[in-house]
């Protein structure tokens, strides 16, 4: 007789996987409808540190005609910081691209060559100025802590598309993790194997702890294999009298995961056989030794390009959700996306950089053909106000900001969801876009049911989008 974890091994089915296959199965009492899946893998680009739409996609002619006047928001404000000064014009001007005309900024030019396949959201709103907050909130769809990553959700469901990679890899930004570092990315109270995989891409040590210390000369990786086989079989004899406790259970796991990255992640990393042209169409720069002290567009393209790159190589590889950082610059004067002093220093080059990288993995995966079922998911904390900070600054906006989706059964060229003249707060306020809006959508297209994919924890069903979110149908194909 096999015991009930013996049973889930042989069949090759986790909790997770039990739980979706009923889900997709429509076994629930108020489910019987299966969602087709347009997408099978996500790539969410996070901005930490606070985007300015106003500079960046949601142009706003009339801050150009009232530029210098004294701002009037028509009601009282909370600012995070003194940030209410005169009405603040976009630092780059705005020209429109494609067939479907989207105004961007000079800021994100590179863009413009893939603007058809993208689709906007220019009335999100947010629950929070303060960064830790609002970034879990986008992360995890909660302002707290203790929540699952969206990523670890859509591991949890689906499963992996791969036995030697992470189905869920973070590649943070060089300079630094963003607010609450890898509480963006744990797992909680799911399985610890659903969390993200943090690996730096480009870095002499791409991914911690994966091989042996320079100073274990020792080792051998025959000793290796079999150091992981006596680890193994001394959990495994733990295990069997602990048969409840899953913790164990993803510890081996994760083991065994190292084990098979040790042969496929250096693979899936190494660009060097990448071409020319396609380094170049990615800004990577060829003989760049060592960071830069200071941020220039060129070299924010070289540190995208190579995150990017090797996004697409994961995804190419059986990678599920891959989540991209950008701007996390911890000293002062900030050098990030939170542009109190000086928008157009710190917006312009991080701004480029992330345009020509992002435009050539979209570009990239559409002539390889997974763009349709990749979903690209663009996002920040918050915004950023329309009125300036100290002249050259914007203060945080957590009232109205953007998002933007490409690939994967999303709609190119359309916009759902408008800020008002000013760039404040939703045109329409009664109908904000929320993370739970976006997130459900994502799942939809996924092939999930956001209001069915749940866990019990401490006595209550949780699940990604909380008790709120409603499928965005104008975003999808």
């Amino acid at each position: 007789m096999l015991t009930r974890r013996q049973l889930l091994h042989t069949t090759g089915q986790g909790f997770g996987a039990l739980a979706f296959a009923s889900i997709q199965a429509g076994e629930t009492a108020h489910h019987s409808q299966i969602i087709t899946p347009k997408a099978k893998r996500v790539v969410q680009l996070f901005m930490g540190g606070a985007a300015s739409h106003v500079d960046l996609f949601d142009f706003k002619p009339a801050l150009i005609k009232h530029h210098g006047e004294e701002s009037n928001f028509g009601e009282a404000v909370e600012a995070f910081q003194n940030g209410l000064g005169p009405w603040k014009k976009p630092v780059w001007d705005f020209k429109p691209y494609g067939q479907s005309g989207k105004m961007l900024s000079e800021a994100v030019a590179p863009l413009g060559a893939c603007v058809d396949d993208m689709a906007f959201v220019h009335n999100m709103v947010g629950k929070t100025g303060v960064h830790s907050q609002g970034t879990l909130l986008q992360s995890t769809g909660f302002n707290l802590p203790g929540f699952p990553g969206v990523g670890c959700w859509v591991s949890y469901a689906l499963g992996s598309l791969s036995d030697n990679l992470p189905t869920f890899v973070v590649l943070p930004d060089h300079r630094g993790f963003a607010s609450n570092g890898p509480k963006n990315w744990d797992s909680a109270f799911l399985s610890s194997q659903h969390a993200g995989t943090i690996i730096y891409p480009g870095a002499a040590t791409p991914i911690a702890d994966l091989f042996p210390h320079k100073a274990g000369r020792y080792i051998t990786a025959k000793s290796d294999r079999e150091g992981f086989a006596l680890l193994e079989q001394l959990n495994r004899q733990h295990q069997h009298l602990r048969e409840e406790d899953s913790r164990l259970d993803s510890r081996i796991k994760s083991y065994e995961l190292a084990a098979k990255m040790q042969l496929a992640a250096p693979e899936a990393l190494d660009i060097s056989k990448e071409s020319a042209a396609m380094k170049t169409m990615y800004g990577i720069q060829e003989h760049r030794k060592v960071w830069p002290t200071e941020i220039n567009p060129e070299e924010e393209a070289d540190y995208m390009g190579r995150k990017c790159l090797a996004a697409r190589r994961l995804l190419e590889r059986g990678v599920r959700f891959v989540q991209i950082w950008s701007g996390n610059d911890n000293g002062f004067p900030r050098r990030n996306w939170d542009s109190h002093e000086d928008v157009e220093r710190d917006h312009g080059p991080l701004a480029w950089g992330m345009a020509k990288a992002v435009s050539a993995l979209i570009l990239d995966l559409k002539q390889r053909g997974l763009l349709d079922d990749t979903i690209i998911l663009w996002t920040t904390e918050f915004g950023r106000m329309p009125s300036t900070q100290g002249g050259k600054g914007r203060d945080h906006n957590p009232y109205v900001f953007t998002n933007w989706l490409c690939g994967g059964g999303i709609q190119g060229g359309v916009t759902a969801g408008e800020s008002d003249q000013w760039g404040y707060k939703p045109l329409d306020r009664a109908n904000p876009t929320t993370c739970y809006d976006i997130h459900a959508t994502m799942m939809h297209l996924l092939g999930i049911d956001h209001t069915k994919l749940t866990v019990r924890h401490n006595g209550i069903d949780r699940r990604l989008t909380d008790v709120h979110g409603h499928v965005i149908r104008e975003l999808i194909a």
